[in-house]
């Protein structure tokens, strides 16, 4: 049975970590990358736990280990990863301007759980969670991720705004809380 529920422990925190790194881009094979997706960013222990002390991750569970997450980054963290500053520029310049909103920081689900509806369920659960607070949820996409963008439009996310950086297409998209 899967549980949801958010990242309460270090050692939630460290399986976060070991499920990020078996599918960042660069440890997976082209053929993994097309038909399963991937993420992009390597996160530290440290900002994943700073960011977690301020919004709680939500993590997938089967038996007790952390098969999927959902990284929730309030905006305040803009500045600590390098590789998602070009994506709060661009929420900044929107016009009106995006008020209220909580990032996505990365979405993730071990390949073994994958096809089961987690992903869909860790979005509503964030959602949930976050809603007295935010109005909504912002995240990016490679655009040569499209199993990842199908996934968010399939849950609700609509698009703002493409844009490139780091030599990278990228869209940022929104979901309603």
């Amino acid at each position: 049975m899967i549980t949801l529920e958010r990242a309460t422990s270090e050692a939630d925190l460290y399986q976060i970590l070991e499920l990020q790194q078996k599918n960042l881009l660069g440890n997976i094979s082209s053929e993994e990358k097309k038909n399963e997706g991937f993420v992009t960013v390597s996160h530290t222990f440290e900002i994943v736990k700073a960011m977690n002390d301020i919004c709680s991750h939500i993590v997938a569970k089967s038996e007790g280990k952390v098969i999927a997450y959902a990284l929730c980054m309030h905006p305040k963290f803009a500045d600590d990863i390098e590789i998602l500053r070009p994506m709060f520029d661009e929420v900044e310049a929107i016009r009106p301007k995006i008020e209220n909103y909580i990032a996505m920081g990365q979405i993730c689900v071990d390949k073994g759980f994958r096809g089961q509806g987690v992903f869909r369920k860790l979005y509503l659960s964030m959602r949930d969670v976050v809603r007295t607070e935010f109005k909504c949820i912002i995240t990016e996409v490679d655009t040569e991720n499209t199993r990842s963008i199908r996934a968010h439009h399939t849950v609700g996310f609509k698009d703002l705004v493409t844009y490139r950086s780091g030599g990278q297409d990228w869209k940022i998209i929104v979901l309603d809380c």
